[in-house]
């Protein structure tokens, strides 16, 4: 108990929940957030980084809730504190910003391709943007947000965190699918060739 008393006194930074939040949050400007099918995903991404940065640096929910629910305090590590710190030290740190630098260069380099090409045109004149990151995967900016959050995880795991990545996951799925109709109806035979031969979220996996 008293362990946890004094990790639990290092929470309360709210100016590094704020700072946490404005730093990641900033992402969603990289998408076209203001259609509505993108509603749903940009709540959930922001949901979870909101989450995150209140339970590392603000209020360590997780932990609260199970103790309160079952009366027992988790170890750090578990459901709260550094996720991989026992196992492997700061390394679990270093992979999660790993990963997170990865998806943060997923997120640009697939925006300046996108807006370069399609975006910025006008209706019906953008081209089909196959070059560049788009040569790997077809949706390089999702791939990036799914790193971005995974590698949050890998940091600082919690409840509302675990339930968040898996209903990210679903949703940025299904935008991804709804996405490529639109776009098989736009560009007909070129994009269903493209996607034939370029995977998913994950070059050669899926």
């Amino acid at each position: 108990m008293s362990a946890i008393g004094e990790a639990a006194s290092e929470f309360g930074t709210w100016w590094a929940v704020l700072a946490w939040i404005v730093i990641f949050g900033i992402f969603i400007l990289f998408m076209p957030f203001y259609k509505k099918s993108q509603i749903k995903p940009t709540g959930t991404y922001l949901a979870f980084i909101v989450a995150m940065a209140v339970e590392m640096f603000g209020v360590p929910f997780s932990m609260y809730i199970i103790g309160w629910l079952f009366g027992i305090w988790l170890p750090e590590g578990i459901l709260w504190g550094h996720t991989l710190g026992q196992y492997i030290g700061l390394w679990g740190m270093y992979i999660g910003i790993i990963f997170m630098l990865l998806g943060i260069a997923l997120v640009v380099l697939g925006w300046k391709q996108i807006h370069k090409d399609y975006w910025s045109k006008e209706s019906g004149q953008g081209k089909l943007v196959t070059g560049g990151i788009y040569r790997f995967i077809r949706h390089p900016q999702y791939t990036g947000f799914f790193l971005i959050t995974l590698g949050m995880i890998c940091e600082w795991a919690t409840i509302p965190l675990i339930l968040l990545y898996g209903l990210l996951l679903f949703l940025y799925y299904g935008l991804a699918r709804r996405e490529e109709k639109e776009l098989e109806q736009e560009f007909g035979n070129d994009y269903a060739e493209y996607r034939q031969k370029t995977k998913m979220f994950v070059p050669f996996v899926i």
